[in-house]
């Protein structure tokens, strides 16, 4: 059974993401890689039932076809899994241009591989989600070796920045330097916050 505990998730993360410092591989090229791993594994998760869509993605290249590997037959196949969907047009080819493999193990490969195959990723919380995400962008921001310091904002500095804008309903908001969308998300949480409007359905 996937293991959708959220502490224990994050853990398994954090975990690996220390061994992978260790040897060598950033922060970002670990987000990188778990960008990757995981949109094809929620790409499988909604080929099945209940949702039964598709996302594009090749037969020959998806999750299924990935999973059971080892080794250099690993290692082989995700490098022609990210060159191939690179190739593709549509939003796929955009998500995977100039996508690579940074690790140079497969062992360690293999590792995260099973990680990921290990848990529901479309029925976990999207706040779970978030929090590993902004987890690595933040290790990734204090990793003096990338420099990536600038482009993060902490949540709690964003959060008492909305609160100080106090963003209107129906209004439109704008941030022309997004990233990884915390001003919005920011923004959508402080203005469906009833303590601060009260919004009927259609607003929200």
């Amino acid at each position: 059974m996937p293991d959708n505990n959220s502490s224990a998730i994050t853990q398994k993360v954090w975990s690996m993401c220390g061994v992978l410092y260790d040897d060598g591989v950033s922060y970002g090229d670990y987000l990188e890689q778990l960008t990757y791993l995981i949109f094809l594994k929620m790409a499988d998760e909604y080929s099945r039932p209940p949702y039964k869509r598709s996302l594009g993605i090749p037969e020959k290249f998806t999750w299924e076809k990935l999973y059971p590997l080892s080794g250099a037959e690993l290692e082989n196949h995700y490098k022609k899994t990210l060159e191939a969907l690179a190739k593709l047009g549509g939003i796929l080819g955009e998500i995977f241009t100039g996508a690579q493999n940074k690790l140079s193990e497969a062992a360690k490969l293999k590792r995260i591989v099973n990680m990921i195959g290990e848990v529901n990723w479309v029925s976990m919380s999207a706040d779970v989600k978030g929090d590993i995400y902004e987890g690595l962008l933040e290790k990734n921001a204090e990793d003096t070796k990338s420099g990536a310091g600038q482009y993060f904002t902490p949540r709690p500095l964003i959060r008492a920045m909305v609160a100080c804008l106090k963003p209107e309903p129906a209004k439109t908001i704008v941030d022309p330097a997004c990233g990884t969308g915390g001003f919005f998300l920011a923004a959508y949480d402080y203005l469906t916050n009833p303590n601060h409007y009260k919004l009927d359905r259609k607003q929200r």
